[in-house]
């Protein structure tokens, strides 16, 4: 099983690093068609207007594909190309998940921080950079941690999407569930074939 981590801006590297400390096999995906190599994707922090520009059409309808079909993981902009509907301003979305999201919500560079939300009834540490603010999420999308009684952490189906930045911190309890949503769903694909 590989899992590509979407290598345009942001802290790529520091994804990597942590997958690689789970044991997985990471590739650093710079083109669209290194997507078709993967079996799942870390979409890294960044700047989400950024990251539609650099990836040009071509590389936003790929990734929009992948998506579709393979585990998928937005960390802060991650998470937001992931949304069905962005403000703060109005952007395009991959509609991953059925989520809005509000970009640049807990303030400028300068307001970033380390913060206590919750994973369950555990706290969990939650590094918000310019973080964005989950405002709702339809049906059927799972809530697995808050921040100020807002969702940070969610999940529907193989895609996952937090508002912070999970590499940034100790704590590999994320980028574990990820690792196992990836391996179980490249297991489904291995006894279908």
């Amino acid at each position: 099983m590989t899992i590509g981590v979407l290598a345009l801006q942001g802290d790529f590297d520091a994804h990597r690093r942590r997958l690689e400390e789970l044991g997985a096999d990471v590739r650093l995906v710079k083109k669209p068609a290194q997507l078709d190599e993967i079996d799942g994707l870390v979409i890294p922090g960044g700047e989400s207007g950024t990251f539609l520009k650099l990836l040009g059409e071509e590389g936003f309808e790929k990734l929009k594909q992948f998506v579709r079909l393979k585990p998928t993981f937005g960390t802060c902009a991650g998470a937001i190309l992931l949304a069905t509907e962005v403000e703060n301003p109005k952007q395009a979305g991959l509609g991953a998940i059925d989520i809005r999201i509000r970009r640049n919500a807990y303030g400028r560079q300068l307001d970033s921080s380390i913060r206590e939300g919750k994973l369950g009834n555990s706290p969990l540490e939650m590094v918000f950079i310019r973080g964005p603010i989950i405002e709702s999420i339809g049906e059927g999308v799972e809530v697995l941690a808050e921040y100020a009684g807002k969702p940070a952490l969610v999940r529907k189906g193989q895609i996952l999407a937090a508002t912070f930045h999970p590499e940034l911190t100790e704590d590999t309890t994320i980028h574990e569930l990820f690792v196992k949503m990836a391996a179980k769903q490249s297991k489904e694909v291995l006894t279908k074939v």
